[in-house]
């Protein structure tokens, strides 16, 4: 099957609100194992930070799965099942985002890691992990491809015409911490897998954010719509005029980092003046430590040997910048002068087509 046309994939667009909203990962977990565990999935948590999110006006979130969680597939269906309806309570459709290149190398399930202490998303993990990326990249026969395959055509199948998902992002970031060219092998596989579904909802992967000219390419060449990552003010609106040459939707599924100036009174404007969606990263400030800055990795190797580790009943330190996030996780706003701007982005959500 193939992507869709220009003007299918701007009629599905056209039919939709402006699609604002954040990549969320609830307090309380600090990766995507963590979220969707069955020890630790907390419908309640998920529930009361997606009220929140609903109150801010989004009717949107991007939610990152795992490719371990399909060791039990009738488990992860029904739990992400679960999500979606606490979703679904809450008017928002969410982005769901099968592979990842970022971050931490090994992922294993059980009793995830906790946080270092002020280190940005300390425990997040890759899918499948650099590992498994580069020996698929050297060995196209390698053991683990058909239960990757598996874990994509099988999830797409199960939900492929389900109103509650709003599309599915297929990769994130391929190539990135130094993976580089050797995702192209696997993502071309997803590609492939993906499309052989062709599930109801629209299929992408970025283009900014991506790493490399053929991963670029590639997701360039199968996107239904195009999304990109822009987290520096400068690069916003020459990225969009960019884009739009493609001619088809745009949405940027991440942004906003305030030490970068991509703030939300910067940012929100010109996403609604261009009919652009947009997902901030972060909605509850929480394990995953997300309103510290990128700069804050550094640190980690020091602070592992040290032993700085939050402990449980710990407070969770706050920077006196976020970097990301929106909430504490009592509900209270990092900035009361924000959240109403938010509010005031997000009360009507009608484009205007010329």
């Amino acid at each position: 099957m193939a992507k869709w046309s220009e003007s299918e994939a701007l009629d599905w667009y056209k039919e939709q609100d402006w699609i604002v909203g954040c990549n969320y990962l609830p307090s309380n977990a600090i990766n995507q194992l963590e979220m969707f565990q069955p020890e630790t999935f907390d419908s309640e948590i998920n529930k009361r930070e997606l009220s929140w999110a609903n109150n801010l006006g989004f009717n949107s979130v991007r939610v990152y799965l795992h490719d371990l969680l399909w060791n039990d597939p009738e488990t992860f269906k029904d739990i992400l099942d679960r999500f979606l309806n606490i979703c679904d309570q809450n008017n928002i459709r969410p982005i769901l985002v099968l592979f990842d290149d970022c971050h931490r190398p090994f992922p294993k399930l059980g009793t995830q890691p906790k946080p270092v202490t002020g280190v940005h998303n300390s425990g997040w993990k890759q899918s499948p992990g650099m590992a498994i990326v580069s020996e698929i990249h050297d060995n196209d026969s390698h053991p683990e491809i058909p239960r990757l395959k598996n874990f994509v055509q099988e999830t797409l199948q199960y939900f492929s015409n389900d109103q509650r998902i709003l599309l599915w992002d297929i990769y994130n970031e391929p190539g990135q911490f130094g993976i580089g060219d050797k995702s192209f092998a696997l993502l071309k596989l997803v590609w492939e897998w993906a499309l052989e579904v062709r599930p109801s909802q629209p299929l992408t992967a970025c283009l900014d954010g991506s790493v490399g000219q053929e991963i670029i390419e590639l997701n360039q060449k199968n996107s239904d719509v195009i999304t990109f990552h822009t987290y520096e003010a400068e690069k916003l609106q020459e990225t969009i005029d960019r884009l739009k040459n493609f001619n088809r939707p745009l949405i940027c599924t991440e942004y906003m980092a305030r030490e970068f100036g991509s703030t939300f009174e910067f940012s929100l404007p010109i996403f609604k003046k261009n009919n652009i969606g947009c997902f901030n990263w972060g909605l509850v400030a929480g394990k995953s430590q997300t309103h510290f800055g990128w700069s804050t990795i550094l640190d980690l190797k020091k602070k592992k040997e040290e032993g700085d580790f939050l402990k449980e009943g710990d407070d969770i330190p706050e920077p006196e910048v976020w970097f990301h996030d929106i909430l504490r996780a009592d509900g209270s706003p990092y900035s009361s002068e924000e959240e109403i701007f938010i509010k005031e982005m997000t009360a009507s959500k009608t484009l205007v087509w010329k």
